[in-house]
């Protein structure tokens, strides 16, 4: 069933409000509450917006189950490689060897309150991020399958 034109509309412009700030939610989880998991979760309520506001086939136009599998692909992919990165410098599986002895993530975390400085965590946005494209494929997956089998009724 459509709604109307106020209700798509609406939808239209929050979906990318919804995937900006799941990411921002992945890419600060270390610092803040949150992280992959909730972020992806923000990211598919997106999707979960325009299958309420829309109709079923025009959602699939835009949002492609075979993308969102390759999504989540990329997310285990992302993870498993952040996961054996560990391995390759010469440390234990998902060691966190950017952490503050690595090369590029040299900053301590700050006692007290801390100014959100997101280069202080080593590999954890890495994996927060390879978590969050999982979870946002595979929610987005899961929804697009639960919905498959409504057809709208012809008046």
């Amino acid at each position: 069933m459509k709604m109307t034109k106020i209700v798509r509309t609406t939808a239209d412009l929050f979906f990318p409000f919804c995937l900006v700030f799941g990411l921002y939610v992945v890419v600060h989880g270390h610092l803040t509450p949150g992280g992959g998991f909730q972020g992806g979760a923000v990211m598919a309520t997106g999707t979960a917006l325009l299958l309420v506001a829309r109709a079923y086939d025009d959602v699939t136009g835009r949002i492609r189950k075979g993308a969102m599998k390759a999504c989540e692909a990329a997310g285990l992919l992302i993870f498993l490689c952040a996961g054996f990165s560990g391995l390759f410098a010469g440390r234990p599986f998902m060691a966190n060897w950017l952490a503050p002895a690595g090369q590029w993530f040299r900053t301590f975390v700050a006692h007290g309150p801390n100014p959100g400085d997101l280069n202080t965590a080593g590999l954890l946005p890495l994996l927060n991020f390879g978590v969050g494209i999982e979870v946002l494929g595979g929610l987005t997956v899961i929804l697009l399958y639960m919905l498959s089998g409504i057809k709208e009724e012809k008046k």
